[in-house]
């Protein structure tokens, strides 16, 4: 995978509208455990090709500095060499003179070569610098929007099922016949005042009955009352 393919995707990922992605699933739960998932996975892979990135900047940045120690160090051999020479040409040493000005020379050619290589290294660190600060940016990115994503889920669900308990405790209610309590008790009443005027009127018949077997043995006494009087009278009148 290139740097550049690495990039675009941990932009576009970081930039993903999570608000968005629920508003069109058809179950959000499920598009979060998913968006979770993919998330965690690209997170891990941006990171393995993150670190990679980085190690090829560091080497580079290695490289560059050798470059550049090197350019300095072949810059003091071409000096001494030269100073070398110097000191033999005044000596009258002319032949080992040109052999150290030929190696000053030799020396020279390679710092120009080591300044060249740090020279063509340093726009391509600056890039590789570039890119590595904008993966880690979009890793931070990408690692906060997975904590967005795991809240967001954690906070539906919750919601889901506080939900679905409502609409079940609704469904529970709209299959029971449900009665006002007040017109039960008058229903209750009712029956309870049927029942004690059913009461009153045994007692009433009872009493009655009672009654009349009373009125009877009056009237029973009252005609043995006139027997006795007319055996009374006739007794008299036969003394």
């Amino acid at each position: 995978m290139s740097k550049q393919t690495i990039l675009g995707r941990v932009a576009q990922l970081a930039k993903a509208n999570i608000n968005s992605l629920l508003d069109q699933a058809e179950d959000p739960e499920k598009m979060l455990d998913q968006l979770i998932r993919d998330y965690t996975d690209n997170i891990a892979e941006a990171e393995q090709a993150v670190a990679g990135t980085i190690g090829n900047l560091r080497l580079l940045e290695q490289d560059h500095q050798e470059d550049v120690a090197a350019a300095r160090e072949w810059g003091a051999k071409a000096l001494a060499a030269s100073r070398k020479a110097d000191e033999l040409r005044a000596a009258g040493q002319s032949a080992e003179a040109d052999t150290f000005d030929n190696l000053a020379k030799v020396a020279l050619q390679r710092q120009l070569q080591s300044e060249g290589e740090a020279r063509t290294a340093e726009p391509v660190i600056a890039s590789q610098t570039e890119i590595v600060a904008q993966l880690k940016t979009g890793l931070d990115q990408m690692k906060a929007k997975l904590g967005q994503l795991r809240s967001k889920r954690d906070e539906l669900v919750a919601r889901s099922r506080t939900a679905r308990a409502q609409n079940q405790m609704m469904d529970a209610v709209k299959n029971v016949d449900v009665l006002d309590p007040t017109s039960e008790l008058n229903r209750f009443e009712d029956k309870v005042r049927r029942e004690e005027a059913r009461a009153l009127g045994k007692q009433e018949l009872a009493a009655s009955s009672l009654d009349a077997q009373f009125e009877r043995l009056d009237s029973l006494g009252d005609t043995a009352e006139v027997e006795a009087r007319l055996a009374a009278l006739k007794t008299g009148s036969g003394g």
